[in-house]
């Protein structure tokens, strides 16, 4: 037992009330290893002593970390779990637990301020009054789907029981969290009060219920229509086949958690609850061994990396900022930062472009306002702090610059000298480019040690990755702020190197531009993108030009092609495109029609256009697994080239960019990992099989085909 765990959890007696205090020493937050388990174990066989001496009336559990009650679980203990019994024998363990706090014979008072995740949810379940704090950090939740797990500490058994099936599945199923003002209204918790008064009322209500013989009955939050529902056979059998479909249209099946959770739950509702918790431990071991479960984890011990990977450099506030281009990604970029608390100045060149920007703003948040994110007085607040411009006024006093113009080297180097000089000495200024080189910019400002990339993805809102690029002159600290700017905004920086496409878009490149010679070769665009959705992409590769439009897609494409020649050859319909009026679903007209921005199918008019008056099936069928290894395959091999260039720092980067910034599915654990699970000598195989029959853009570089002759992978030592 390490000392941090051995000291993280203490009982405290006052006046007849116990004090579970959890504070986990030298960190910020609590987490319930299975040693902090064994010492909550041994301090409630102290209480139940206590009890039978009458010494002890009541407990209260509570944290003693300001605004944060318990994370969870330790999630590297989860990651090196790889079999069932053991799994599934943890599982019980903290379950004893549990019901042992559960069955203590005097009343049990949680009291939740701030963030309350996996299995601290799950110990509030098993006490018998629960405190909520309505602070902003304050946040209950059970987010094993999202590590392809199940509550296993009794969540999945006690949460139904409480809330009802409807609103229990909707947390367990999807792993957000809930506010306070939610779960009061759902009975997952009986009060919510100010942040400052929560210990005070803890204490209230332990001796109110230790002399009035333990806290009242509750009907949960369930009206009267949602309980016949909900507690009776068929109508449990609805809810659930309901949600089974719901699981399967939105995650096409991959994923074996939100299904094991449904056949758990509808298993264990009329179970007795010591029987019910051994069908949920089994269920658990059974997921935790699975390679799904494995990837997710490795996915998101990478998120909590890239937190903790600051470039060095002392990193300023920001607390304003100017957006040069009021366009889609500047408009978009202008409403992120207001949302955050950052007074902005939007500049365009005309007024035009300031209203769209404006507009665009305008209807986010409209929408998060009718889906009750936010408040009428917030939407105001977010609107107020949008400032805009005709002219570099108010630039004198911002902290950072975030370019959003034309993809154009002349129009931005132009921008940024006049920003530069306007702005005042400690301001950072930041290129939103998504292929264009930030060493090359730097050559048109006076200081280029202040000025880096800053490229968000499309849609701002929407999109976690955040590319933070160095250029040759770029200083630590212009980095560093750059970072925790992202950061700041709710972003997932990654630091690149500078180079044509950076890491996403240079990944990408292959992907997108080998779905035209599929087209080329016969295969149907709705076969294409089928087969890539089936292999866990969140769109095919047709869809996704239509989405980043095809004006965009054809730019990037030649820039790829003219920094690395034969391997990137543009296929016959990137060509095409050149000559085509189609911008994909902005313009109404892509791969696929639209029709008021809705769309309508293929656009069959499309083969004749772009693929040389071909039309699907002209050419030989191209199998499915053909399609996935075509498009798939070349980005590995493009990354590995990325890695020995220096452009990402490891494998890890690749695959959080991956993604967070294209939506690589999860469940494989990221573009590298999946490599390294198919093996490095297999995929140098496939691929010059592939080049033999298409050509030398499927050649393997040498950094894969080096990889593949040492056999090693990408993740060197990693299981």
């Amino acid at each position: 037992m390490s000392p941090d765990d051995q000291d993280s959890i203490r009982l405290d007696l006052d006046d007849g009330i116990g004090l579970i205090v959890f504070d986990r020493p030298a960190s910020r937050v609590n987490l319930l290893t299975e040693a902090v388990l064994g010492s909550l174990d041994r301090i409630l066989a102290d209480i139940e002593q206590h009890a039978a001496a009458r010494t002890v009336g009541a407990v209260i559990v509570k944290s003693g970390k300001p605004g944060s009650f318990i994370a969870g679980a330790d999630v590297e203990a989860i990651r090196d779990v790889r079999d069932a019994e053991v799994g599934a024998r943890l599982a019980a363990e903290g379950q004893a637990v549990f019901t042992r706090l559960e069955r203590l014979p005097v009343p049990t008072i949680v009291a939740i301020d701030g963030a309350c995740m996996g299995g601290g949810t799950e110990l509030a379940l098993a006490c018998d009054f629960r405190i909520a704090s309505d602070a902003e950090a304050t946040k209950i939740a059970l987010p094993e789907v999202r590590l392809g797990i199940l509550p296993g500490f009794g969540g999945t058994t006690r949460l139904p029981r409480l809330i009802g099936l409807r609103a229990a599945l909707d947390m367990i199923l999807t792993g957000k969290s809930v506010r306070p003002s939610k779960a009061r209204r759902i009975g997952l918790v009986d009060e919510v009060v100010a942040p400052a008064i929560i210990q005070r009322r803890a204490i209230e209500a332990a001796r109110s219920f230790a002399d009035g013989g333990g806290p009242p009955s509750r009907q949960g939050g369930r009206g009267v229509l949602q309980r016949l529902l909900e507690d009776t056979a068929p109508g449990r059998r609805i809810i659930l086949r309901e949600a089974r479909k719901r699981v399967l249209s939105e995650t096409g099946g991959h994923y074996p958690a939100p299904l094991v959770i449904l056949d758990t739950v509808r298993e264990t509702l009329s179970l007795p609850l010591e029987r019910a918790l051994e069908v949920e431990a089994r269920a658990l071991g059974r997921l935790i061994a699975t390679p799904v479960s494995r990837n997710l984890v490795h996915v998101f011990l990478l998120m909590e990396r890239a937190k903790k990977r600051a470039p060095d450099g002392e990193a300023s506030p920001v607390d304003r900022m100017a957006v040069l281009g009021a366009g889609v990604m500047g408009g978009g970029i202008a409403h992120l930062a207001a949302s955050e608390g950052v007074d902005v100045r939007l500049k365009d060149i005309d007024r035009g472009g300031l209203s769209a920007g404006l507009r665009a703003a305008r209807e986010r948040v409209d929408r998060s306002l009718e889906r009750r994110h936010i408040d009428r007085r917030e939407a105001d607040a977010i609107m107020g702090r949008i400032s805009p411009t005709l002219s570099y006024d108010g630039f004198g006093s911002v902290d950072l610059v975030v370019e959003a113009v034309v993809e154009k080297m002349a129009v931005k180097k132009t921008v940024l000298r006049e920003a530069e000089a306007v702005v005042a000495r400690h301001a950072v200024s930041c290129s939103n480019t998504s292929t264009l080189s930030i060493t090359e910019m730097q050559s048109a400002l006076a200081e280029p040690e202040r000025f880096c990339g800053l490229h968000f993805f499309n849609p701002v809102h929407r999109m976690p990755l955040v590319e933070v690029i160095r250029g040759e002159h770029t200083a630590d600290d212009t980095l560093a702020t750059a970072f925790a700017f992202a950061r700041k905004l709710g972003k997932t920086p990654v630091v690149v190197g500078d180079g044509p496409g950076f890491l996403v878009n240079r990944v990408l490149g292959p992907y997108l531009n080998e779905a035209g010679w599929l087209l080329e070769d016969g295969a149907a665009i709705d076969r294409v993108d089928a087969a890539l959705v089936e292999f866990g992409m969140p769109m095919g590769p047709f869809r996704l030009l239509d989405e980043v439009g095809l004006d965009v897609a054809r730019h990037a494409a030649s820039t790829l092609h003219e920094a690395f020649g034969e391997r990137m050859t543009p296929s016959p319909m990137m060509r095409a495109l050149a000559a085509s009026e189609r911008l994909g679903r902005k313009g109404g007209r892509g791969f696929y029609a639209y029709e008021d921005g809705k769309e309508a199918g293929v656009d069959e008019d499309v083969y004749a256009e772009l693929g040389g008056g071909r039309a699907p099936g002209d050419g030989r069928a191209v199998p499915e697994s053909e399609i996935v290894d075509r498009c798939v395959l070349p980005m590995v091999d493009e990354a590995a080239r990325i890695l020995d260039e220096g452009i990402a720092r490891d494998a890890g980067d690749v695959d959080l960019a991956m993604i967070t910034g294209t939506g690589f599915p999860p469940f494989r654990g990221g573009l590298l990992r999946w490599a390294d699970a198919r093996g490095p000598a297999a995929i140098v195989e496939r691929l010059e099989e592939l080049a033999a029959v298409h050509g030398t853009r499927f050649r393997p570089g040498e950094q894969l085909l080096r990889l593949a002759a040492d056999g090693g992978g990408f993740y060197e030592g990693e299981a």
